[in-house]
């Protein structure tokens, strides 16, 4: 996001960086308590959801946390069901790991239909990254529905989860399917934080929690002192700053929304700053930077289309203002 840090966040690392960078309390524990205490707080505060602290793990990130969880629970050439278009370090992951791609296909209306085919691991990315979709109870209740049926591992990506806008609610998907599913999640889209480098996992299915345990303590890292200090801090004292972000947020995506050129295919996003639009020219992320030199993420990087690309709007009205005027002119002269 193109907005200043937390406050909270910088006193939280500058006073880390005087008084103390040495071994913290917690380093054998790979639980990380602190931070498993203020994950958990800061469910049951937001979202009504219990987590328990003791079933946390913390990670650098949640690709890596997805990596590991995928190395432990399942094998080569095993399915693992997520919709696409998807979150493309997802995708490398998958296909990296020698895992099969079983597609969900989102519709442009933001509906889908569920394979018949059974996988290993349903990835849940909710709120939906890159279309911006925060998904019902109803919808939710099919994908549990789906994971009981075939047996599924439930890995949830709910990083994006602070970034959803009223009137749509965020719905913690172990509040529907507690055995059966492991959430991811971080500060770091919410609060700016990306570099820091800070997850955590809460391994709600047992045979998860007893593979982990099983390995070596140390074998996959974890996160340093600044970049745990600076998650407790952001979700523990960053309400305020975040509520100013989403209103600007909010603010931008009804912008996005009134300036796409005529034709344009765009749903509003529920959640996230993120828009995918659907501009109806080939190769549109290469045809905006040539002719509007506004550089966008293209559609096939996320498994759709040419015709799409994905425009990130936490930024200010007038840089927002300038992208979408450059994007129309340059559409209209197609």
């Amino acid at each position: 996001m193109d907005f200043p840090l937390p406050e909270a966040v910088v006193e939280a690392v500058a006073r880390r960086v005087a008084t103390d960078l040495g071994y913290p309390a917690w380093d054998d524990d790979a639980t990380c308590p602190p931070l498993a205490e203020a994950f958990a707080a800061r469910m049951e505060a937001r979202y009504g959801w219990p987590a328990d602290p003791a079933h946390v793990r913390a990670f650098t990130d949640v690709n890596q946390a997805l990596q590991v969880l995928l190395d432990v629970t399942t094998s080569a050439g095993d399915a693992v069901a997520t919709h696409v278009p998807a979150y493309d370090p997802f995708l490398a992951t998958i296909a990296g790991m020698g895992r099969r791609l079983l597609p969900i296909p989102v519709a442009a209306d933001g509906s889908f239909a569920l394979p018949a085919e059974p996988a290993a691991v349903l990835l849940l990315v909710n709120p939906h990254n890159p279309t911006g979709r925060s998904y019902t109870r109803a919808e939710l209740e099919s994908l549990a529905h789906y994971a009981e049926r075939h047996g599924s591992l439930v890995i949830a990506d709910e990083i994006h989860a602070d970034l959803t806008y009223a009137p749509a609610r965020h719905i913690p998907f172990a509040t529907i399917l507690p055995e059966r599913t492991v959430t991811l999640t971080s500060a770091s889209k919410a609060f700016n934080l990306g570099g820091l480098r800070c997850a955590v996992a809460h391994l709600g299915a047992r045979p998860v929690r007893e593979a982990l345990a099983a390995r070596p303590a140390h074998i996959y890292g974890a996160p340093g002192v600044l970049a745990v200090d600076a998650t407790i801090a952001a979700w523990r004292h960053g309400d305020p700053w975040l509520a100013e972000v989403m209103r600007v947020l909010d603010r931008n995506r009804r912008l996005v929304a009134g300036r796409l050129p005529s034709g344009a295919g765009h749903r509003t996003p529920d959640a996230t700053y993120l828009a995918w639009i659907d501009f109806g020219v080939p190769d549109a992320a290469g045809f905006l930077l040539r002719e509007a030199r506004v550089l966008l993420s293209p559609g096939p990087r996320y498994g759709g289309a040419g015709t799409f690309a994905r425009l990130n709007f936490a930024t200010s009205a007038p840089i927002l203002e300038e992208i979408l005027a450059r994007i129309g002119a340059a559409i209209n002269r197609a």
